[in-house]
């Protein structure tokens, strides 16, 4: 499939797209309350609050879940607010940059294709609701702004024509045969090039007494991608 029908698929398919809980995309991105990634796609509209995320697809029988893209965006959201960007601000980022760049999930894009333009969105947004702290962040400590922007690229790849993401290594020195890919596995963990999902692996782990000899053997895959998919299973939270 190509990156003009990957995206148009995943907007509409979540077979296409990768398909997430909100419990299994907090539980990914290590968010101790999944409520907060449900107010960043619903929005709190009794607040007169709307979404920061632009979904996928919509919710499938009132269910909140998430693609592929949605949960990447939630990784900058997250990564961000723990620097001190506040929700408001992002929200205005978010906004302005679908406005500016045609572009519904500006927040899984590449940081090499997007840092200038983000600089100009944030500085825009920085300066339209008098944030300091944000304005600060992209014009004096720009420095570390694109040391935030490396370390969310980190083990991301890109598609070079659309700028938006791929595929995602969570943790790529540790774990450097497991990804998500929407088009593997519906998007969950899984272990490549044979694109088991860590969850099966670990599974069949504890069903075999903790033997990754035998694991191994029941999906043909090296022991040792066995034993990565147990330790990164493992290394979840509950």
């Amino acid at each position: 499939m190509g990156a003009v029908e990957q995206l148009r698929a995943s907007a509409v398919d979540p077979v296409a797209g990768g398909f997430y809980t909100v419990r299994e995309a907090a539980r990914l991105l290590g968010i101790a309350q999944p409520s907060k990634i449900t107010g960043w796609l619903h929005g709190h509209k009794g607040r007169g609050r709307g979404p920061i995320i632009q979904r996928q697809y919509q919710p499938i029988e009132g269910a909140q879940e998430l693609g592929f893209f949605d949960l990447l965006e939630v990784r900058f959201v997250e990564h961000f607010r723990k620097q001190g960007v506040s929700l408001q601000a992002l929200r205005k980022a978010a906004e302005t940059a679908r406005g500016e760049w045609q572009q519904q999930h500006p927040f899984a894009t590449s940081n090499t294709k997007y840092l200038t333009d983000r600089v100009e969105v944030f500085s825009k947004t920085a300066r339209d609701l008098h944030d300091a702290a944000l304005l600060n962040l992209v014009t004096k400590q720009y420095e570390m702004y694109v040391v935030l922007e490396e370390v969310l690229a980190k083990g991301v790849e890109f598609d070079p024509t659309s700028g938006l993401a791929r595929e995602w290594k969570p943790r790529p020195a540790e774990f450097p045969d497991i990804l998500l890919s929407p088009l593997v596995a519906y998007g969950q963990p899984a272990v490549m090039p044979w694109g088991v999902p860590t969850s099966a692996i670990y599974k069949t782990w504890r069903a075999e007494n903790g033997s990754y000899a035998a694991t191994s053997d029941w999906y043909e895959i090296d022991e040792k991608v066995a034993k990565q998919a147990v330790e990164f299973e493992l290394g979840l939270p509950d």
